[in-house]
C-alpha cells in the first residue's frame, strides 16, 4: 500500500480503493434510515455506534469465489495477526481431506459465509463489518452486495499476480469486514487539513497521453480534486469526499490518530502540503499497528465485563426499537427486520 514519496505527480498512478458507486448509494439510504431512527428516541444509538462490529467471541466465516487453495492458505494466515488481536475467529472452511477452503457461488441463495471473498473485479475493498451480509446493501442481482451471491471483499488480480506489500492488502481490507474505517478519514487525525485539495494557483489542467493530470508547463500542480477526476480513477467531487475527506459520522469509533496503522494509506507525497507529512504512515503498511491491535480489542473484547457492556446496550436498544415497532400498524422495512436481526445476534454474546 505504500506510493511513490519523491514528491511528483505519478504518471503511473493507482486506482485507489472504492467502493461502486451503486453500493455507496444504497448504504447512504440505509445509513440515513439508522441516523434518523436513532435520533428519534433515547437509547437507540446502539444502531449507529455499534451495530457494524460483529458479536464479540463469534465466529464469522470466509468463503472464496475464484482462486487456489495455495492462494486461500496464504491469506488465511496473513489474517491470523487479526484474530490472535481480538475475541473473534475467522474461519476459512479448511477441509483436511481435500486440502481446500470454503467456496461461494454466484448462484447461492444463502450465505455460504458472511464474508465473501473474490480476486476478478478491478480493485481492492471491502465492506464494512456486518454490512457484509446484509441483502439490503447494493442491487439485487449485482455482483457486489450484502446477499449470498453477491461478493463482499474484492482482492483484485490476487489470483494472477499479489501486490508486494499484499499482505498488508489483505489485513486492510479484512479489518474492514471487522467494522475498521480509514486512518485518514479519522476526525482526530491532521489528513483533513494536511491534504492538498486544491490546485496549485494558476494551474492550467494538463494531461498525459494517459489521460492523468499532470503538471503544467510552469510546474503547477494538481490538487486531488483535479488529479482524481483523470485517468484512473475518474471521481467526482463528491466521490473525492466520501473516500477521503474527515468522517464525522456517528457509527465511526475513533480512537487517536495513529501514523502506523496499516488502514492508514500511503498516497503520493503530492497529496500531501507537506514533505514529510504528519498525515503520511510511518509504518510498513503490512503489519498491524500497536494502535490496530486496540482498536480490535476494544471492538471485540476478552473481559467478560466489556462483553456484557456491549449486550446490554444492544438489549436496551433491541426492547426500545421492539417497542416502537409494536406502537407501530405501518409495514416493517427491511431495515428494521435487519436491525432487530443484529442486535438479537449481539444480544447472544451473553451466552
Amino acid at each position: 500500500m505504500n506510493a511513490p514519496t519523491n514528491g511528483r505527480v505519478s504518471t503511473r498512478p493507482r486506482v485507489l480503493e472504492s467502493l461502486p458507486d451503486e453500493l455507496v448509494a444504497s448504504l447512504q439510504v440505509r445509513d440515513q434510515w439508522r441516523a434518523r431512527t436513532a435520533a428519534s428516541e433515547d437509547g437507540l444509538e446502539f444502531l449507529v455506534s455499534d451495530i457494524a462490529r460483529w458479536r464479540p467471541g463469534s465466529t464469522v466465516r470466509v468463503a472464496f469465489l475464484d482462486g487456489d487453495a495455495a492462494l486461500h492458505a496464504d491469506i488465511a494466515e496473513a489474517t491470523k495477526q487479526i484474530t490472535d488481536a481480538c475475541n473473534l475467529t475467522l474461519d476459512f472452511g479448511f477441509a483436511a481431506a481435500t486440502g481446500g477452503f470454503r467456496r461461494w457461488h454466484e448462484s447461492d441463495t444463502e450465505h455460504a459465509a458472511e464474508i465473501r471473498v473474490s480476486f476478478d473485479l478491478g480493485g481492492f475493498w471491502s465492506l464494512v463489518g456486518t454490512d457484509s451480509n446484509d441483502p439490503t446493501i447494493g442491487s439485487p442481482g449485482g455482483p457486489v452486495g450484502g446477499g449470498p451471491g453477491q461478493r463482499s471483499l474484492n482482492l483484485g488480480g490476487f489470483a494472477v499476480e499479489r501486490p508486494d506489500d499484499w499482505e498488508g492488502v489483505v489485513r486492510h481490507e479484512f479489518l474492514h469486514a471487522l467494522a475498521f474505517h480509514h486512518a485518514h478519514q479519522n476526525m482526530r487525525g491532521p489528513c483533513e487539513t494536511e491534504f492538498r485539495w486544491a490546485d496549485d494557483p494558476g494551474y492550467l489542467p494538463t494531461k498525459n497521453a494517459r489521460g492523468v493530470f499532470v503538471p503544467d508547463a510552469a510546474g503547477r500542480r494538481p490538487g486531488i480534486y483535479t488529479y482524481l477526476a483523470g485517468a484512473p480513477n475518474h471521481w467526482p467531487k463528491a466521490k473525492v469526499d466520501h473516500n477521503l475527506r474527515v468522517n464525522e459520522s456517528p457509527e465511526v469509533i475513533a480512537g487517536p490518530f495513529d501514523n502506523n496503522s496499516v488502514m492508514l494509506y500511503a498516497f503520493e507525497s503530492f497529496f500531501y502540503k507537506t514533505n514529510p507529512s504528519s498525515c503520511a504512515p510511518s509504518g510498513n503498511g503490512i503489519d498491524l499497528s500497536e494502535g490496530d491491535k486496540r482498536g480490535l480489542a476494544l471492538l471485540y473484547p476478552e473481559a467478560a465485563e466489556e462483553i456484557s457492556d456491549v449486550v446490554v446496550r444492544a438489549e436496551n436498544a433491541l426492547s426500545r426499537l421492539e417497542s416502537g415497532l409494536e406502537a407501530d400498524t405501518g409495514p416493517v422495512s427491511v431495515y428494521q427486520e435487519r436491525v432487530v436481526e443484529l442486535l438479537n445476534e449481539m444480544v447472544g454474546a451473553r451466552a
